[in-house]
């Protein structure tokens, strides 16, 4: 694994445990040849960690930022700033993949998903967080998710709204969502999801969740749609 130094330079934070650091950097797949898989020697408790501190501090840098705004524009920022998107956004600007300790077909910079690397990132969080406390995790995530939430003037729809409103606005049907596939291990698991709407031809849409395909379906058919 790359030498960490450069990246707790950018994060601002040095570690008293560095332990952590390295649990954060930890990929699942770097440990599936151990006679156990704990999860304690993954970064994915981190992660779980990493992601409820990221929310609720991106909550208070919008709650504090947009004082005007009800509370339907706030949940809509806050999703899209503590998305996979935009955490491997932020994972790209650290060089993120270049640090995670990976196994397997996925050791190769080249096979290492946007969903390793948004994972790493909220499992960092997660680690500073453990290591100093909410300030030094907030200081982190307020360098980095700061100018994306300044970026974004009006608050963001998500796809699947602006199909829904396509749909009622021409007095259509709702769109209808179909699970078409799953597959992939259980670290980096992929799903297929379908979206319909009457008139046109199915669209599919790709993600680590049924929610991120779902929205990448909606995306894809708001794209071919008649505006």
């Amino acid at each position: 694994m790359t030498e960490t130094a450069d990246l707790e330079r950018r994060i601002e934070h040095t570690f008293k445990n560095r332990a952590l650091l390295d649990l954060a950097l930890t990929h699942r797949s770097a440990t599936i040849d151990s006679a156990v898989t704990a999860p304690e020697l993954t970064n994915e408790r981190l992660e779980f960690l990493g992601d409820r501190v990221l929310g609720l501090c991106v909550a208070d840098l919008l709650y504090s930022h947009f004082p005007d705004e009800p509370e339907g524009n706030l949940a809509r920022r806050l999703s899209s700033l503590v998305s996979r998107e935009t955490l491997f956004e932020v994972a790209e600007q650290l060089d993120l993949t270049t640090y995670v300790k990976v196994g397997g077909s996925e050791g190769d910079v080249e096979h290492r998903t946007a969903s390793i690397a948004s994972n790493a990132c909220e499992a960092l969080i997660g680690a500073v967080y453990i290591d100093a406390g909410i300030e030094a995790a907030k200081k982190f995530i307020v360098r980095y998710w700061q100018p994306l939430m300044k970026a974004v003037v009006t608050a963001p729809k998500d796809a699947k709204t602006s199909l829904q409103e396509w749909a009622q606005g021409r007095g259509l049907p709702l769109p209808i969502y179909t699970l078409v596939e799953s597959s992939g291990p259980a670290h980096a698991p992929e799903f297929k999801m379908s979206v319909s709407i009457e008139g046109f031809e199915p669209v599919i849409g790709h993600g680590a969740s049924k929610r991120v395909a779902t929205q990448a379906a909606a995306a894809e058919l708001v794209k071919v749609l008649p505006q």
